[in-house]
């Protein structure tokens, strides 16, 4: 684990000054969902877009998504494979996808932050996957970016089932590219030294986060 601390937030959230919200982000195996976890196990509310994408193809975006890509439901869900089949490597239908998705996660992030404002939590995580990519820098005050090897991280995304060495090409021409994030990060994650050293990170952030809000 490494740790980037900056000076000066990346943005600020002059409207709730008593909670700090830390974006974590991370490219596809990265380790990304399971820092998230660390965040949780520590008692920090932690919002999962792509969490709440999976319950919204289950639920609020099902007519949508099937008004505009027919036949890609089944049984009152969205059928997570044929939608892929739709939109990966198709920037037009990815791009329409994204603008039915965006606002509803938007809003339930909205939600989320508003509950956890009312609870009085001092801080907060939005486990963004596309920070960057969707210019979410702009929604949080700090950012966490989890990273690995190169040869880890492809090791690990090949290793999934169903994945294919065209299908990772095609979500990392999506992805802005590792080094890239590293340089905007506050805050840098090594997942590939070992879970105890993830921890570490993660109660390392914590610790600074809680000096920056006294």
């Amino acid at each position: 684990m490494s740790s980037a601390v900056s000076s000066s937030p990346t943005s600020s959230a002059a409207d709730a000054p008593a909670m700090i919200v830390l974006g974590l982000t991370g490219s596809i195996g990265m380790g990304k969902s399971t820092t998230a976890g660390m965040f949780r196990a520590r008692g920090v509310p932690v919002h999962d877009a792509d969490a709440f994408v999976h319950a919204l193809y289950g639920g609020a975006a099902v007519p949508l998504v099937e008004a505009a890509f027919p036949g890609t439901t089944r049984e009152g869900a969205v059928d997570r494979r044929l939608l892929g089949q739709r939109v990966l490597g198709n920037a037009p239908a990815l791009k329409q996808l994204e603008e039915i998705v965006h606002p509803l996660v938007r809003a339930g992030e909205a939600a989320f932050l508003e509950r956890a404002r009312a609870e009085g939590a001092p801080i907060v995580v939005l486990d963004i996957p596309l920070l960057f990519e969707t210019g979410a820098e702009a929604r949080v005050d700090r950012i966490a970016v989890v990273t690995t090897d190169p040869a880890v991280q492809r090791a690990r995304v090949l290793a999934r089932p169903g994945m294919t060495e065209e299908k990772f090409a095609q979500i990392l021409a999506r992805q802005m590219p590792d080094v890239e994030k590293r340089r905007r990060a506050d805050y840098l994650i090594d997942t590939g030294h070992g879970l105890e050293a993830a921890r570490a990170g993660v109660d390392e952030i914590l610790a600074d986060l809680v000096r920056a809000g006294d």
